[in-house]
Parts: structure tokens; C-alpha cells; sequence
């Protein structure tokens, strides 16, 4: 198996060029990639199991790979597979930790067959349960559509400021998820702002209509700030050098970048977005870097305490 000491090395890069399909050679050669490195072994048969593709034809890609990266793989004669060597170096992206990660996560949820994945071995793991957001295919379909085709979409949507569900019309272009709910970013033509609009609160679609705005007009969305993060100061040494682990920092801080229409989100997602800071041991990090946002951080601290009424509805 291989160590976490040869997951740190450099990958090299593998060229991919335009006639490289889905499941073409390339795409063959980056599932073997990923199986020495994350199980540490490939053999004949993963390959035509998994691609339907013939026996000779996986052993050419198993050459082919070869050829790339001797040193990455030997075959064993006992088992008849093909190891991962203590030199192992990635050759391709999808073979990053959290390309794994990833992965293992959407397959543990569900939200899409183990099948689909380059993980052959599923190891037990657990998720966080969320309740379900309920949205129609009509409803993403025509989302889609006015997209795409820039378009107005007049939809009935319960916000949180009325009890009752209204008509109105959007112009939506973009989707953004954070971390736990769906929203689609759009213009409202009845408030002439762009907003964001949770999907499971689209009740119906009434039709199509023209835009009123288009996304270029959406300065938050296409701005970008730089949020730098680092251990609570109040925190022991012991405690900070954890945070700093547990966030991947150098040097004590580690920078996120943000667009400014999902920094509300982004800070309530970090634990960021209450006026006083709690108890270290709690907060665990500051966003060190407050004082050059605070133009920004003002309308967002306003949302918080209004209940999101003027980032989302």
C-alpha cells in the first residue's frame, strides 16, 4: 500500500489533447493511475471490468502506462497483478487526495453509483445526514433554459419576508451551493436587483419572459475578494498549530477566495458571521484580514441580522 509520504510528491503532467474521449486511452490510463495509488494494485481484469473493453486491449494500456512511468508500477508473479512501487508518482490530476475524497463522499451519499467512480474498494464511511431539498425537474429545466437562452422566468416562490408565496419575474444565471442549499443567482425584476433565490422555494414556473439584466451586469458575482484566515490568537500554541492542520495553513494563515455575492455564506460556513467572536476553543479562527473587507463585511453583517432578507429570499 502506498504511504502518505508519496501522495506528497510533485505529479507530473500528462498532456491531453482533443481526441482524447471519456473512455478513450487517456481516460484508461488515468483510471490506472488512480487504482495504483489508492489501492496500491492493478490488474487486467479491473480494466475490462470496468470499461468493457477486451483483455488484450487492457494489457496495451497497462504497457502504454508503463512506458509513461516505469518506476510507478512492478508486477508481482505470486498474485499476478501489477503493484505500486515506493516510488509511485501520480501522473494525473484525478488522482489527488481530494479527488478521492470527493468521490468517496458523493458515493456515500448517493449522489451517484459507486459505478461511476474509479474507487473499486469502498471503505465504511459516514456522512452527515441533511434534510432534502426538494427541486422539480420541470423547475431546474427551465432554469437551464433561461440561462442558456437568456431569458426572463416568471415563477411563484415563497420567500421568507411574506407568509404567502407571490409571482414574480427572474433572470437567472448562475447557481451557487452553499454547502447546503442550492440557490440560483438572478436578477429580480420586481425588487431590479440581482439576488439569490433558494431552488426549493420555486413552487411553479408560470413561463418564459425577457431579460432584464444580463450576468455581466452582476458586479457581487464577478467580484472576487480574498478572505485570509488564521487560528484564533487566544488559542495556546499547541491549539493553534491543530487549526492550522485541520485548514492546510502556512506560515499561521491560509487565503480563500470568494465572490463577493456568496461571502454571507461563506463566512456563516467558516463560523465567521456573528458580531462578537465566542470563545476561542469555539471560534477556533479569525478572518485575519477583516479591516480590508470591512466595506464588504458591513452590508453582510446587516444580512445576518435581518435574517439574510437582503443577501437571499
Amino acid at each position: 500500500m502506498i504511504s502518505m509520504k508519496d501522495t506528497a510528491k510533485s505529479p507530473l503532467t500528462v498532456p491531453s489533447t482533443k481526441a482524447n474521449t471519456r473512455w478513450g486511452p487517456d481516460r484508461r490510463q488515468a483510471f490506472i493511475d488512480f487504482r495504483l495509488q489508492w489501492e496500491g494494485r492493478i490488474n487486467r481484469s479491473d480494466i475490462t471490468s470496468f470499461f468493457g473493453i477486451s483483455v488484450p486491449q487492457a494489457s496495451l494500456d497497462i504497457a502504454s502506462y508503463t512506458e509513461q512511468a516505469p518506476h510507478n508500477l512492478a508486477y508481482d508473479r505470486s498474485s499476478r497483478v501489477y503493484q505500486a512501487t515506493t516510488d509511485f508518482r501520480p501522473l494525473y490530476e484525478a488522482t489527488h487526495p481530494q479527488q478521492y475524497l470527493n468521490e468517496l463522499l458523493a458515493a456515500t451519499g448517493g449522489s451517484f453509483e459507486p459505478e461511476a467512480s474509479f474507487i473499486g474498494w469502498l471503505p465504511p464511511t459516514g456522512c452527515i445526514p441533511q434534510p432534502g431539498r426538494t427541486v422539480t425537474a420541470d423547475t431546474l429545466s427551465a432554469l437551464l433554459k433561461a440561462m442558456k437562452e437568456a431569458k426572463g422566468l416568471k415563477v411563484v416562490y415563497q420567500s421568507m419576508s411574506k407568509p404567502e408565496p407571490s409571482s414574480r419575474t427572474i433572470s437567472p444565471h448562475a447557481f451557487a451551493y452553499d454547502g447546503f442549499r442550492w440557490h440560483v443567482r438572478a436578477f429580480c425584476h420586481k425588487r431590479e436587483e440581482f439576488l439569490d433565490f433558494v431552488l426549493g422555494r420555486i413552487l411553479e414556473v408560470q413561463g418564459f419572459e425577457s431579460a432584464r439584466c444580463t450576468a455581466n451586469e452582476d458586479r457581487e458575482w464577478f467580484t472576487e475578494l480574498t478572505l485570509v484566515l488564521a487560528p484564533h490568537p487566544e488559542l495556546s500554541a499547541g491549539q493553534r498549530r491543530v487549526i492550522e492542520l485541520d485548514y492546510g495553513m502556512n506560515d499561521g494563515e491560509v487565503a480563500l477566495r470568494c465572490r463577493q455575492a456568496l461571502l454571507f455564506y461563506t463566512l456563516k460556513r467558516l463560523g465567521l458571521d456573528k458580531l462578537r467572536l465566542d470563545q476561542p476553543e469555539a471560534q477556533q479562527i479569525v478572518l485575519k484580514n477583516e479591516a480590508e473587507l470591512a466595506s464588504f463585511l458591513v452590508g453582510t453583517k446587516i444580512s445576518i441580522e435581518q435574517t439574510c432578507t437582503s443577501t437571499s429570499v
